[in-house]
C-alpha cells in the first residue's frame, strides 16, 4: 500500500498538517473502523503502520490476537521504530 494514497483516501491530503482538525478527526474514525473490518493480513498491517503514526494504533496483542505472526510483525516494528527514535542523529 502506498503511504500517500492511504492518506489521501482517509484525509484528503498527502499534507496532514494542511488538513483542520475535524477533517484529522472523522479520517481517524474512518481508518479505525477499516482496521476493524479488514481481513486482508497484509492490508489491515499496513493500516495498523498508518494508525501507529498517527498515534492511534491498539497494541499488537489486541491488534493482531488471533494473527501471531502479525502480532510478531508489529512487535518488530515497533521495536525498529522504538531504535530509530534513540538513535543521535
Amino acid at each position: 500500500m502506498d503511504l500517500d494514497a492511504l492518506l489521501h483516501h482517509y484525509f484528503g491530503s498527502d499534507d496532514l498538517d494542511a488538513i483542520d482538525a475535524a477533517t484529522l478527526d472523522h479520517g481517524k474514525h474512518r481508518l479505525t473502523i477499516d482496521f476493524g473490518t479488514e481481513r486482508d493480513g497484509g492490508r489491515k498491517f499496513a493500516l495498523w503502520t498508518l494508525m501507529d503514526g498517527l498515534g492511534i494504533a491498539p497494541l499488537p496483542a489486541e491488534a493482531f490476537e488471533k494473527h501471531p505472526a502479525l502480532r510478531r510483525a508489529a512487535e518488530d516494528y515497533l521495536s525498529a521504530a522504538w531504535k530509530l527514535e534513540r538513535e543521535p542523529d
